[in-house]
């Protein structure tokens, strides 16, 4: 087991910190890059790609340790690999909300009717409520997703700490993938930490998006419905506060929720002095919080009830911390470009 373990983040590593090199180059010379104006905030044309090496240095070595065999672990990988692609045509020619949204339904419940579901009602509704949950979070890190080095690091962290309840449960296919993703994430930052050389794209959030919303998942399976709650929104905590901090500054300031904007919490850090690569570390280490939380949760040195109260305080420190910080308005924005290598969603 162990020897599968480092096989697989050893390999998903290696593939990830070295695809990415030509990946970017590719993007270059087809001309695949984020450039800066319109609804974009950071200053220099940056090819994407990056994802693409993300979602290989998961697959590849997770399938060549594992096989097909797990049903479940299978299914989640041919989901992924179709988000990825999803988010890779996205990424060429941007594709309407209600298309990517359909795909996505699709997509996730295949990985349902392989039997990942959350245990909230013990009815049928579990499986519609699971499609809805896998779909909104995929969408919540991919949202997270607009500044060098954030979801990177947020990704690499909630998934080396479900890796981790993954083996305390016995779930040892997904402690493999988990494995693979963590590292595939560490290969990958050196690329994107700022200023970065490249970005994930869709193809890259949307992916890690989904992987992670469906591990957890797996994770919650036979749990009452307190410790499912507790263990969903845990380890998605980051992505999780982020769109609601969006989505609801949005509505007060009467801005339709889907209109781009330097308005998340990973912008509202950055106006308030800290460096870019500060953020993301800062993000990071709320993620490693609240993952360490649900992982305290699963061992039983924490009932659900006090680690989502210690979670609902962070956030409520971290929402009163950001209410001051000054969000530019789509107008402001565009005549006032950004040194920073931030990005609207």
């Amino acid at each position: 087991m162990t020897g599968t373990i480092a096989f697989t983040a050893g390999t998903a590593f290696l593939l990830s910190v070295t695809a990415t090199v030509p990946l970017r180059r590719l993007a270059l010379r087809w001309d695949l890059t984020d450039h800066p104006g319109g609804h974009r905030a950071h200053a220099r044309p940056t090819p994407y790609l990056g994802g693409i090496s993300i979602t290989v240095g998961t697959v590849v070595p997770t399938v060549i340790a594992l096989g097909i065999a797990d049903l479940q672990i299978t299914a989640i990988l041919l989901a992924a690999t179709a988000v990825c692609v999803l988010g890779l045509i996205d990424d060429i020619a941007p594709l309407p909300a209600a298309t990517r949204l359909a795909v996505e339904t699709v997509v996730a419940v295949g990985v349902v009717l392989s039997g990942v579901q959350a245990p909230l009602t013990g009815t049928w509704l579990d499986g519609a409520l699971t499609v809805v949950w896998v779909v909104v979070m995929t969408n919540s890190f991919n949202l997270l997703d607009n500044m060098d080095g954030a979801l990177g690091t947020v990704a690499a962290v909630t998934a080396g700490l479900l890796a981790a309840m993954a083996l305390v449960q016995g779930h040892i296919a997904l402690a493999v993938l988990l494995a693979a993703l963590t590292c595939a994430c560490l290969g990958f930052l050196p690329h994107n930490w700022a200023p970065a050389k490249v970005f994930m794209g869709d193809s890259g959030s949307l992916f890690l998006g989904f992987t992670l919303a469906c591990s957890a998942t797996v994770l919650v399976a036979g749990r009452p419905p307190d410790a499912t709650i507790a263990g969903l929104l845990l380890p998605t905590f980051v992505a999780t506060v982020d769109t609601c901090v969006v989505f609801l500054s949005r509505v007060l300031t009467n801005r339709s929720p889907l209109q781009g904007g330097t308005d998340h919490v990973s912008h509202r850090l950055r106006r308030t002095g800290l460096g870019t690569r500060t953020v993301a570390a800062t993000l990071g280490t709320i993620a490693a919080i609240t993952g360490a939380l649900c992982l305290a949760m699963v061992l039983d040195w924490l009932s659900p009830l006090i680690a989502v109260v210690i979670a609902g305080a962070i956030a409520a420190v971290l929402i009163s911390l950001l209410r001051g910080a000054r969000v530019d308005s789509p107008a402001q924005h565009a005549k006032t470009p950004q040194k920073i290598h931030e990005r609207r969603r």
